[in-house]
Formats: structure tokens, sequence, C-alpha cells
């Protein structure tokens, strides 16, 4: 296996993860932004209060983009291992 082969499996993984949390994350930004506006325009300065709406909707996004991510996985996957061969001799 020579260092490109290396690399390319390296940036191919980086890349497979950017893909996987992204929806998740900007889920997550948009909902604090909303929640501490609502804080500042209401003046209510409760931590709690942003970690329920982030939390169902990280659970709801995983929901709708969650048969996308299984098949994203699959694919690298299958990939992966049908690479074995060449990446072996």
């Amino acid at each position: 296996m020579t260092a490109d082969g290396v690399l390319t499996l390296t940036r191919d993984a980086i890349w497979l993860a950017l893909q996987l949390s992204a929806p998740l994350l900007v889920a997550s930004l948009l909902v604090g932004v909303l929640v501490g506006l609502f804080q500042a325009a209401t003046q209510i300065n409760e931590m709690t209060l942003s970690f329920i709406p982030k939390l169902l909707a990280m659970a709801a996004v995983a929901l709708v983009t969650g048969p996308w991510m299984l098949a994203v996985i699959v694919d690298y996957t299958r990939r992966l291992f049908e690479q074995i061969p060449s990446l072996i001799g």
C-alpha cells in the first residue's frame, strides 16, 4: 500500500464523516440560534431551555436522514471491502 492510497482512504473517511455529521450539526446550530434569540428577546437565561429543543431537532433529523446515512455508510463499506485485494497486493 502506497502513501497515496493511505491518503485517499483517509480523505474519503473524513469526507464521509463530514457528510454524515453535517445534517445533525446544522439542525443543532439552527435550533441553538433560534433558542438563543428567544432567550435574548425574553431575557430567560435558563441553560436547560436550549437542550431539549436541540435534542428533539437532532432526533427528528436523524429519523429523516437515517436511511440516507445508512445507505452512504453501506456503500462506503462495500467499496472499501472491494478494494481490499488491491490494497494488499
